[in-house]
C-alpha cells in the first residue's frame, strides 16, 4: 500500500468548454466556457498556481493572468452523467456509473400527498402560491418547492431557518418527502440567521417550477447544514467506501461532505472557500496515507448568481490555497484539481452549464505533458483507488500508469 495522501479539489461549476453534445441535449449551453468567459469578463483575474498547474494548458487559450505552462501534467474529462448536476457529478467522480435519471415538479401531483403525509406526521403545513404554482410552508420554519439552481426536475428542496426549526426535525420533513416524490434528490438544508420571512422573499417561479432562490434567501452565510437524499446511488462501488473499508483515512470536506456517503471517515460539511482548503491543507498535514477530496462551493454559488466577479474573487481565494496545499504535499502525495461540471455565469441563465472540466494533476513523482481528454469523471475515483491498490469503483479507467509513478510502496 502506498504511504502517500491522494487529494482532489473539486472547484464546483468551473467547466472548461461545452461537450459535443450541447446542441443535442442542453442547447441553452451552447458556447459556454466558464473559465475563458470569467477572464473575458474580469481581464485582470491572476490565478498564478492554477496557471503553473497547467489550467491554460487544458483549456486551450492563455491570458497575461493565466500563461502556460511548461512542466504542468495537466488533461480534460467528460461528463458522463446526464445533462449538468452536483450530485451526479460526485458520485461519477467517486466511482459511480450514471444512469439517467427520473425528474419532476412539485406540481406534478406530488404537492397534496406531501402536504397529507406531513399532516399525518404531524407537522403543521400551510400551502402558499405564486404565479399560480404551490409550494408548502412546514411549522411557520421550512420550506417544500422545487429546487432552482439544479436542472429543472431534479431535486426537491426542504429549506429551512434554522432558528426557528432544529435540524433534526427538518431531516424528518426530508425523509417524508424523499418516501413520496420520484426525483433523484431531496436536499435538506437549512441555515442560521434567518428567519421564514427570508425563505419567502426569495421564492422565485421559473417556467413550472417554484422554488427559493437559496443564495439570495441567505441560508448558506450562518450555520449552514445540508443532507442530500438520493437513490440509485450504491456507496459500496464507490471510492470512500472501497479505501475506508480496507483501512485507509477518508476526509470529506465542503460539498462533497453532503453528496456523498461515506461509512468509514470523517465527513466536514463548510462552504467557505478559504475554510474548506484551509481544512484540506490540515488534512494535507497529517502523516500517512489518505484520501482527500475538498469541494470549493463558492464558485458553483456566484455561477448561479451570474456574476463573473464574484467567480472571479473565489477562484483568487481558492488558487492561493492550492498553492499552499501544493506546497503542504509530501514526496509521495498527489494531488488532482477539476471540476464536476460547468457554469458559466455568462452564459445567459442560472443553471449548471454541460462543460468539460480540467484534470489538473501535481506530484514529485509524475511525468509532464498531457493525460488525454478522459471519458468520464470516474477517472479520477479509478485513479484515487488504483493508488492504493484496493478494488476498483464500479465505473471508469485508472490513468495512474500514464504518470510514470515511482513512488515507494
Amino acid at each position: 500500500m502506498r504511504v502517500g495522501k491522494f487529494i482532489v479539489v473539486v472547484l464546483d461549476g468551473f467547466g472548461i468548454g461545452a461537450m459535443d453534445d450541447v446542441e443535442r441535449v442542453r442547447p441553452a449551453d451552447i458556447g459556454s466556457n466558464t473559465c475563458t468567459h470569467i477572464f473575458d469578463a474580469v481581464p485582470n483575474l491572476h490565478l498564478p498556481n492554477l496557471a503553473c498547474l497547467g489550467l491554460a494548458n487544458a483549456v486551450g487559450f492563455s491570458y497575461k493572468g493565466l500563461p502556460t505552462s511548461c512542466s504542468a501534467t495537466y488533461g480534460a474529462a467528460c461528463l458522463t452523467h446526464f445533462w449538468a448536476d452536483t450530485f451526479f457529478g460526485h458520485q461519477e467522480i467517486m466511482g459511480t456509473k450514471p444512469h439517467m435519471p427520473r425528474g419532476e415538479a412539485i406540481n406534478d401531483g406530488r404537492l397534496d400527498s406531501v402536504a397529507r403525509a406531513l399532516r399525518e406526521a404531524g407537522f403543521h403545513v400551510e400551502r402558499h402560491a405564486k404565479d399560480s404554482l404551490g409550494y408548502l410552508v412546514i411549522d411557520g420554519a421550512c420550506t417544500v418547492a422545487d429546487n432552482i439552481e439544479c436542472d429543472p426536475g431534479q431535486a426537491i428542496n426542504v429549506t429551512a431557518a434554522l432558528e426557528d426549526m432544529p435540524f433534526s426535525r427538518e431531516l424528518e420533513v426530508g425523509r417524508i418527502v424523499r418516501d413520496i416524490v420520484h426525483t433523484p434528490r431531496v436536499i435538506t438544508f437549512g441555515g442560521g440567521g434567518i428567519h421564514l420571512n427570508d425563505l419567502l422573499e426569495a421564492v422565485e417561479v421559473h417556467g413550472r417550477y417554484i422554488g427559493v432562490n437559496a443564495p439570495s434567501s441567505g441560508v448558506y452565510k450562518t450555520g449552514y447544514q445540508c443532507v442530500h437524499m438520493g437513490y440509485g446511488v450504491d456507496e459500496r462501488v464507490q471510492v470512500p467506501y472501497l479505501l475506508g473499508s480496507a483501512g485507509i483515512p477518508v476526509h470529506l470536506i465542503g460539498k462533497v461532505a453532503d453528496v456523498c456517503a461515506n461509512a468509514y471517515g470523517a465527513s466536514e460539511p463548510m462552504v467557505d472557500t478559504y475554510n474548506v482548503l484551509s481544512r484540506a491543507i490540515e488534512m494535507a498535514e497529517l502523516p500517512g496515507p489518505r484520501f482527500i477530496c475538498a469541494n470549493v462551493q463558492e464558485t458553483d454559488l456566484a455561477g448561479h448568481s451570474q456574476d463573473a466577479g464574484r467567480f472571479a474573487d473565489r477562484l483568487q481565494v481558492a488558487d492561493e490555497r492550492i498553492g499552499v496545499l501544493r506546497d503542504t504535499m509530501d514526496e509521495d502525495d498527489l494531488l488532482i484539481v477539476m471540476a464536476d461540471h460547468g457554469n458559466d455565469p455568462t452564459i445567459g441563465h442560472p443553471h449548471h452549464t454541460r462543460e468539460r472540466v480540467p484534470l489538473l494533476i501535481a506530484g514529485r513523482h509524475i511525468r509532464s505533458g498531457y493525460v488525454g481528454e478522459r471519458k468520464t469523471l470516474s477517472d479520477v475515483g479509478a485513479t484515487a483507488c488504483d493508488f492504493f491498490s484496493v478494488e476498483l469503483p464500479e465505473n471508469g479507467t485508472s490513468f495512474l500508469s500514464s504518470l510514470n509513478v515511482s513512488i515507494p510502496q
